[in-house]
């Protein structure tokens, strides 16, 4: 096809196609925009928009209660681990003490009688009894402890519980989310699919063919780019059943297609030579040849061999005799490429012409 062409046309044909391509790309552009920010139009869900408050506000004062609760207690303890510490350390010396008395007192035949060993014995012992109570007190801090951290655990739990039964709501919300927007996306694209494949068959030849490919181009885009990578899996049914239904729409199309173009080159087939030649356009027809297929049957002919002046399949004219000089040449062509005549030239054209004679060597 662009043998046929002149020089200017192909470069306008060029810079319309560039035309094209940006105008796709602007659409494109603008509709990447519209398609990503569709999921706006939802509201963000969290899982407290599920979760039982009834039951899991008290649970969460529960926990809060119990780490302040165990929190305290530990700072207790600590302080009362010093003067448990301090405790034992004083009994310690004093019953080190007490014994090195023991050691160097002189005996008495009376010990129970004897007022320093009684004193020192009642020492000792309140300074056991005091440790004794320390230690209660320490018992008692990891005892709180231990209850804070057993209520915290149990509230956890349940809490747990709550937030796993919110979370699968949450992930059945969300996914009827990606279906409505997936939704918006569909109802967005298909129309314009439908619109670009109304274009392509109607427009796609017409003088603004350059918008009307760049808006094809952009529909192709946003479908196959902006809408399939979103479709709904559900273990892969759904989209398979899509390709299955795009495939038979695509073949059907195809096939229909196919017998409609038979059916008018068998048709066309039975037209005169001249008729069928006058409903081939010239550029068709230069580009067909080009490709060394028939013109009207698009099967492949040796175009090349002299002998050749009919096609051997469907019987039209490939080559003719110039009305003026009898120069074999293109049925095809609006000019003779030897003396310049045109193919429709009348027999007057015929008698007036003089043909060139060739120039004699020099002797």
């Amino acid at each position: 096809m662009s043998k046929s062409l002149r020089l200017s046309e192909k470069w306008f044909r060029r810079g319309l196609w560039l035309v094209a391509l940006v105008f796709a790309g602007f659409l494109i552009g603008l509709g990447s925009t519209i398609v990503g920010d569709l999921p706006q139009v939802e509201r963000v869900r969290t899982i407290e928009d599920f979760i039982d408050h009834r039951a899991a506000d008290p649970l969460r004062a529960t926990v809060k209660a119990s780490e302040a609760a165990e929190l305290q207690a530990s700072r207790d303890l600590d302080q009362i681990r010093l003067q448990l510490q301090a405790a034992q350390q004083a009994g310690a010396n004093a019953r080190e003490t007490f014994g090195n008395w023991i050691a160097t007192r002189r005996a008495t035949a009376q010990p129970d009688q004897d007022p320093e060993l009684i004193a020192r014995t009642k020492a000792l012992d309140a300074i056991k009894q005091k440790e004794e109570a320390v230690q209660r007190q320490v018992n008692a801090q990891q005892q709180r402890m231990l209850d804070a951290r057993q209520a915290e655990q149990r509230a956890r739990t349940t809490l747990a519980e709550l937030e796993r039964d919110a979370q699968v709501k949450l992930d059945a919300e969300y996914r009827r989310i990606e279906l409505r927007v997936f939704a918006y996306r569909l109802a967005l694209t298909l129309p314009l699919l439908v619109v670009a494949g109304w274009l392509f068959v109607k427009k796609r030849k017409s003088t603004w063919w350059p918008f009307v490919w760049g808006f094809i181009l952009f529909a192709l885009f946003a479908f196959f780019v902006e809408l399939v990578p979103y479709l709904p899996s559900y273990g892969g049914y759904v989209r398979y059943v899509v390709g299955i239904v795009l495939t038979v729409l695509v073949g059907r199309y195809a096939i229909v297609a196919l017998n409609n173009y038979l059916a008018r080159q068998k048709l066309a087939e039975q037209q005169p030579d001249q008729v069928r030649r006058e409903e081939l356009s010239y550029d068709t027809a230069l580009a067909r040849l080009d490709k060394g297929v028939c013109p009207g049957c698009e099967r492949p002919v040796d175009l090349k061999n002299t002998a050749i002046d009919f096609c051997p399949h469907c019987g039209i004219g490939l080559h003719d005799h110039c009305e003026v000089c009898e120069t074999r040449k293109s049925a095809f062509s609006r000019f003779c490429h030897a003396c310049g005549a045109s193919a429709t030239s009348s027999e007057a054209d015929a008698k007036s012409f003089t043909p060139r004679t060739p120039p004699q060597p020099a002797t």
